[in-house]
């Protein structure tokens, strides 16, 4: 066990996952697009993929890893080793609760770092959803707080590299109503407004890269 290893471990979740999925993984003629998130990417998905469907091949790696934990790089790498993509639309920040911001902060500049050096890919940063309170319908969780603060570090060095930032906190953030019971995860409609939004922040950036 390398050093340190032990403090990762005892920062995860009961229970870690990650998901993988890639679209027209046998062609080696089209234009891919990758997602990178958390279980609101995985959910989302569907409807950037039916969008982007005619200009991009789709792909995600939603995970439980936040930025700081090491084993998310090795997660990152297993994907860019495999594929080239010309645009990835990444968001991390609901996950990894344990970790400081500090630490998020490094984990955020460590991953742009990492994909800008391993890929000549476009890259889009995503700003973390908001979080509600289970137990009273639309107020907003003391977690949030803490999403301001990481969306407010990411956007920082993102600013400070050029990346373009899309802002789906504010477009959700008055907007209780798009969320399921547990107040992370959203409803049908959310779903849509997510997915049309990431949709079209990339076709944007992508005929804005053609000029």
């Amino acid at each position: 066990m390398n050093p340190g290893e032990k403090d990762h471990i005892s920062n995860r979740e009961q229970i870690e996952w990650c998901d993988i999925w890639i679209t027209k993984a046998d062609s080696s003629n089209c234009k891919r697009v990758l997602l990178i998130g958390d279980s609101i990417v995985r959910s989302y998905f569907s409807q950037v993929n039916t969008i982007l469907t005619d200009k991009f091949s789709c792909a995600r790696l939603a995970t439980s890893r936040c930025v700081f934990d090491p084993t998310f790089k090795n997660e990152l790498k297993l994907v860019l080793d495999e594929f080239e993509f010309d645009i990835i639309h990444l968001n991390n920040g609901l996950h990894g609760w344990a970790y400081d911001e500090d630490c998020y902060r490094q984990g955020v500049a460590d991953t742009i770092d990492f994909i800008t050096h391993f890929t000549t890919s476009t890259l889009i940063w995503a700003n973390t959803t908001p979080v509600w309170r289970k137990d009273i319908p639309g107020q907003l969780d003391q977690k949030t707080k803490r999403v301001q603060e990481r969306n407010r570090i990411a956007m920082q060095i993102c600013s400070n590299h050029d990346i373009p930032v899309n802002d789906l906190y504010t477009l959700v953030f008055k907007c209780p109503q798009y969320f399921s019971k547990d107040g992370v995860h959203f409803n049908e409609d959310g779903q849509n407004i997510l997915g049309e939004q990431v949709a079209r922040f990339i076709l944007n950036k992508a005929n804005m890269d053609k000029k």
